[in-house]
């Protein structure tokens, strides 16, 4: 049985393995660890709007978001590669629209790495629009929008 619940504390060690996991295949493709990779779990849990989808005792996703302005900003997706497959992305990406809807939010916003090209993939047929292209922290990356308003 899986759920979708907000991320404790004690969820921490098991998000920066599941992020570690998901994200490992891409450092040959971009050349270093991608930024969810370098992220502080406990800082993130405590600081941001995070939530876990649990398969029985199994953490297999984290969805990362947090407010800004009339936006939400998605600020991390990911699903153990063991659990992939599943609908366990879909999922987590149905329930960040809903909280987005829940805090009235007007849009969504995320970024991806560019040579993350399946990533834009998914999100454009998600709904997102790419609005713009820049490097920021060293990393080329890809700028997404959703409008939520009037849909």
């Amino acid at each position: 049985m899986h759920a979708i619940r907000r991320a404790l504390p004690e969820d921490a060690t098991a998000i920066a393995a599941l992020v570690t996991e998901a994200y490992a295949p891409y450092i040959p493709r971009i050349g270093r660890k991608p930024a969810p990779m370098l992220d502080d779990y406990q800082q993130v849990v405590l600081e941001t709007d995070a939530f876990v989808l649990t398969d029985g005792a199994d953490v297999a996703g984290v969805l990362v978001m947090s407010e800004e302005g009339s936006d939400l900003l998605l600020i991390n997706v990911a699903v153990s590669p063991r659990h992939k497959g599943q609908g366990f992305g879909k999922q987590l990406m149905a329930f960040c629209e809903e909280h987005a809807r829940r805090n009235d939010c007007e849009a969504i916003r995320l970024y991806t790495h560019e040579l993350m090209v399946e990533n834009v993939a998914i999100y454009e047929k998600l709904g997102y629009h790419e609005t713009h292209r820049a490097t920021e922290n060293g990393f080329a990356r890809v700028f997404m929008r959703k409008v939520l308003r009037g849909q």
